[in-house]
């Protein structure tokens, strides 16, 4: 977990520097990371930015209690899982990964509530989508089961066209990151799911 050591140190900085108490935190890998505007998207849920570059699922856990230590937030947006499984871990570690985390969150703010997007349908992991579609199945599934706070929220289907393949005007040149239209769409997809 080393080579994430300086954005945890950015991301601890972030903390020390807050210009208002976050009610909202957005935690996981690049697609929360690479989000410019998520600031101004959830301007009335007072968001923070905590996504680190090329964050696995087991990442986010292992840095859950340093990233997390000087906030107490209303509410927990989590988007991780994709690099997991691009680096060749297999669905069931992820969703042993996500229950991880689930503990650790539980244990550190109780039931706060907690919202976990789903994994994206990339066209360049394509390749591998079985693994994302079974990922996003167990971990939905142990949502519905398993936890009250929790709750699933399904942005793989809206990125899809009627074939089932995803829709290019989401993504940027390399198939992996959001597009400003991606970004759009997440936007009314999350402020659609998140109880206020």
């Amino acid at each position: 977990m080393y080579w994430y050591e300086e954005d945890i140190k950015q991301l601890e900085k972030v903390s020390l520097n807050k210009e208002y108490e976050p009610e909202t935190i957005f935690y996981g890998s690049s697609s929360i990371r690479m989000w410019t505007a998520l600031k101004e998207d959830f301007k009335e849920l007072k968001p923070v930015n905590l996504g680190f570059g090329g964050s696995t699922l087991a990442a986010c856990v292992w840095f859950f209690e340093r990233v997390m230590e000087s906030y107490n937030p209303k509410r927990l947006v989590i988007y991780a899982g994709d690099n997991d499984l691009g680096d060749g871990r297999h669905p069931e570690e992820v969703f042993i990964f996500f229950q991880q985390l689930v503990a650790k969150v539980q244990h550190r703010y109780g039931d706060l509530p907690c919202y976990f997007v789903s994994l994206k349908p990339s066209l360049s992991r394509w390749n591998i989508i079985d693994k994302f579609k079974y990922a996003n199945n167990l971990i939905e599934t142990e949502i519905v089961k398993n936890t009250n706070n929790w709750r699933f929220i399904n942005i793989y289907k809206e990125m899809i066209d009627a074939k089932g393949y995803p829709k290019k005007e989401y993504f940027v040149g390399d198939g992996l990151h959001l597009s400003p239209l991606g970004y759009q769409l997440w936007k009314q997809v999350i402020t659609a799911n998140i109880n206020r």
